[in-house]
């Protein structure tokens, strides 16, 4: 199994994503991270116990990080994820707690003692990673590979007309990170890959209830205000879940059917914040990224299947 960090903002796409990392059987998480983005601080750790719990995991230790951006106010989307991040489904309180240890302390001791052993995932806004980065600038080259939901490569945005969230919310750390990586550690898949390979449409959200486990019901009632969301403002077939398909590239990089190395920065002036500006000229800079451009959507979604129908 693959030995992993989770760093996440965790609303209700979040907790699908950690329910592959922890119950999928590819992976081994060693900590999870979390970090303000689609919900405050202490509702991400609260919705990561959550999750880890339900994934049979709660062993799993979780550690608060950064509570806003490096520069900017929070913003959340509560406004997609409802005000608890995961459907405003009043579900009950996790019986486990958050770890003292701070989120970046973690993300910095961990690579150092098992180099070359760890991946990193990172789910949410980039604050984390960048604060670690500040402090340790070789952060990158410690971990095994880093994968990051970030970014929309092909300027369709899901925040602004050409950012997506995780991105908008924190450039200047997402610059940070871009500054400090090379194509062949650091690898993002954007929100343009959710929209294209990773929609749960009714026949799909049909089969993840007709499994009728309590994974299963958990991945598909905590999307229930995203649902709402896509159906108003996004305009796609059902609920989109980005960081479930990251997490997937990760555990299974196979299922990258495209993938781009190139140079890429990040808009932080308020009228394109957190638009990706890619550069494709051939007097580009060296690549600084790998871009995942497409996933094999049947494949992923039957991992999510067995994922949530549990051990056979």
């Amino acid at each position: 199994m693959l030995p992993l960090i989770v760093d996440t903002d965790t609303g209700s796409d979040d907790a699908v994503a950690l329910l592959l990392a922890a119950a999928s059987g590819l992976g081994d998480v060693r900590a999870v991270t979390t970090v303000a983005g689609n919900v405050p601080l202490a509702t991400a750790t609260r919705n990561a116990l959550i999750s880890l719990q339900t994934a049979g995991r709660p062993d799993v230790p979780v550690h608060e990080g950064c509570e806003s951006p490096m520069t900017r106010a929070l913003s959340t989307a509560q406004h997609v994820h409802g005000q608890d991040g995961m459907g405003d489904l009043d579900l009950p309180d996790p019986l486990g707690a958050a770890e003292r240890e701070h989120a970046v302390d973690v993300l910095l001791a961990a690579p150092r003692r098992l180099p070359g052993e760890l991946t990193l995932v990172t789910l949410g806004p980039l604050t984390n990673l960048a604060a670690a980065l500040l402090r340790d600038r070789d952060l990158l080259r410690r971990y095994r590979h880093v994968y990051c939901m970030a970014g929309a490569a092909d300027l369709w945005g899901n925040v602004s007309a050409t950012a997506e969230f995780n991105v908008w919310v924190d450039p200047e750390a997402a610059r940070v990170v871009l500054q400090a990586a090379t194509p062949d550690q650091v690898t993002w898949i954007g929100w343009d890959v959710s929209r294209r390979d990773a929609v749960m449409t009714p026949a799909d959200q049909l089969r993840l209830e007709r499994i009728g486990t309590p994974m299963a019901t958990f991945a598909h009632r905590v999307n229930r205000t995203v649902a709402e969301w896509a159906r108003d403002v996004t305009g796609l077939s059902g609920y989109d879940l980005p960081d479930p398909v990251a997490m997937a590239v990760a555990l299974r990089p196979e299922l990258a059917v495209e993938r781009e190395r190139a140079y890429v920065d990040v808009a932080l002036g308020d009228e394109a914040r957190g638009q990706l500006i890619i550069d494709r000229r051939r007097s580009a800079p060296a690549p600084n990224l790998t871009l995942v451009r497409r996933v094999d959507e049947t494949a992923f979604k039957q991992l999510l299947f067995d994922t949530c129908e549990g051990p056979r």
